[in-house]
């Protein structure tokens, strides 16, 4: 099993035990900076269990209904779990707002404390690995579902510190304020998250900083006499790669071949953490001007 898989199995069991424990608080002491964090925890196991069968799904081999297999999936999965937690947030704000205008005095409130307690340490080791992961493979869903965790580790630290505050000075106004203090950032942290999974099922270029790895290694063939037409393509963790190479015209085919496998070779080592997809087209002269022409009319 692949790590970003056992990593989405991990986040899934975690959540798990986080909304049985949160639940069961939040819902005896009515507290609602609690029961928004085990709402949160159980959008966490909803997602993570989407983004195992998302990952699943994306390293699929291509076959004759997605020729360039289902790497989409992955910017698509990031999208959705950005929109999950916008939405679990409008959620919080609700519920906040509603006790702000009908007060009611939480219970339970060493329970609540502990379970929080629980929580902050669980996600903390969640969001360590996490991150591991996230850094060592540059996956999409697992970078989405890190900076999930790390906003429910604020979430945790904040609800904690507010329980702790209204147990020493009984001000039960803190909880629903804290409740909106917390909603308004995960649209925050949600955003981030959606834009990147948009532009990449919009098909965004890659980096300026991997297009210039990219135009060097082009730039290191000796053979090569320049390039032009240079497309990318960002999908997850796969990138494609289109371009124009121009050869001197008394190259061989085989010398010119030997020249574009050479730079297939280099365009995988420029980009490590990505899986490289590239067409090279070769050209005998720059064709780049008449190229222009045929697509202006």
């Amino acid at each position: 099993m692949r790590l970003e898989k056992k990593a989405t199995v991990v986040s899934t069991s975690v959540a798990g035990i986080l909304v049985l424990m949160k639940m069961t608080v939040g819902i005896f002491s009515g507290s609602i900076a609690v029961l928004a964090s085990a709402i949160d925890s159980f959008l966490d196991l909803t997602v993570s269990l989407f983004n195992y069968f998302a990952l699943h799904n994306a390293e699929k081999d291509p076959d004759d209904k997605f020729h360039f297999g289902r790497t989409k999936i992955e910017p698509l999965a990031a999208v959705i779990e950005g929109t999950v937690i916008s939405l679990s947030a409008i959620f919080i704000l609700y519920e906040a707002l509603a006790k702000i205008t009908h007060p009611r005095e939480m219970q339970h409130m060493t329970e609540s404390i502990v379970v929080m307690i629980i929580s902050f340490i669980i996600t903390s080791f969640l969001v360590i690995f996490l991150n591991y992961v996230a850094k060592k493979t540059k996956n999409m869903v697992i970078k989405a579902d890190a900076l999930h965790y790390k906003t429910d580790l604020f979430s945790n630290g904040a609800v904690l510190f507010a329980l702790a505050v209204i147990s020493m000075t009984g001000e039960q106004l803190i909880d629903p304020l804290l409740g909106v203090g917390i909603a308004f950032y995960m649209i925050y942290s949600a955003f981030p998250i959606i834009k990147e999974g948009v532009l990449m099922l919009l098909d965004v270029a890659l980096s300026a900083e991997d297009i210039k790895k990219i135009e060097d290694a082009i730039r290191s063939e000796k053979l090569t006499t320049g390039f032009h037409d240079l497309k990318t393509r960002d999908s997850g963790s796969h990138a494609f790669i289109t371009v124009h190479v121009v050869f001197n015209e008394n190259i061989s085919l085989l010398d010119a071949h030997d020249v574009t496998d050479s730079l297939e070779v280099k365009f995988k080592n420029a980009l490590k953490d990505k899986k490289v997809h590239s067409i090279i087209h070769m050209d005998p002269y720059d064709d780049s001007i008449m190229n222009m022409m045929e697509d202006k009319y």
